[in-house]
């Protein structure tokens, strides 16, 4: 008996990373079509305009979505020629103008600016980091280090962080710590997004054992 639990736990361990990987796939699914599927907000925008070639919702819904990625595709075409900066200096101005929205298009753009690697804006700057509340023993969380430089929060040197969310990393929140409960993550943007993208399933092939056990100093600049 033992033996037989031991030999369907063995192909339960084989079998359990690809389950987790199919579940997340799917989970990865409903969310996109939760918010781009026929029933959604944006969905039955495309539904509008497909409805002038056909009456069925799917269909106009799907002659929309192509539509859309045709528009896409050619919106493409035009960043990659000469009307680049023209076309972000006009999106830029149109978004800026609209109060608490030019906020969030503000931390959306550099966000995006980084997985982009399009580092125009002192981007090069951020760095992963770990952030351990409370001090070294405490509870650890992956952040972005907008800038090595600390800010004196009165006789304290405090650094800014900002902490993803995670399935969606381009929310989350900005927090300023102690400078002494910063430590590198040697990690790269792309890992952090990673980590935070799978909810933390991908993480042991992404975060490495830390060396050492001393903590960032003000002034700093991580790897």
């Amino acid at each position: 008996m033992t033996h037989l639990f031991r030999t369907f736990l063995s192909g339960l361990i084989l079998l359990l990373p690809v389950a987790i990987t199919f579940a997340l796939v799917a989970w990865l699914g409903q969310f996109i079509i939760g918010y781009v599927g026929p029933n959604s907000i944006v969905g039955s925008m495309l539904v509008t305009i497909g409805f002038g070639f056909s009456a069925s919702q799917f269909v106009a819904y799907m002659i929309g979505l192509v539509i859309f990625l045709i528009g896409v595709y050619v919106l493409g075409l035009l960043v990659e020629s000469r009307l680049r900066s023209h076309l972000s200096e006009l999106i830029d101005s149109l978004m800026r103008r609209i109060p608490l929205v030019n906020n969030v298009y503000s931390m959306t753009k550099r966000f995006v600016a980084i997985m982009d690697q399009k580092d125009t804006d002192g981007l090069k700057s951020m760095s992963p980091v770990w952030c351990f509340f409370g001090g070294p023993e405490g509870a650890a969380v992956l952040a972005l280090l907008p800038t090595p430089e600390p800010i004196m929060v009165g006789e304290k040197p405090y650094h800014a962080i900002l902490v993803p969310s995670a399935p969606v990393p381009v929310g989350g929140g900005l927090i300023y710590v102690p400078a002494e409960w910063i430590r590198p993550a040697d990690i790269g943007v792309d890992g952090l997004v990673s980590i935070y993208v799978s909810m933390g399933v991908s993480s042991p092939l992404r975060v490495q054992p830390l060396a050492g056990a001393e903590s960032t100093k003000p002034g700093l600049s991580p790897r």
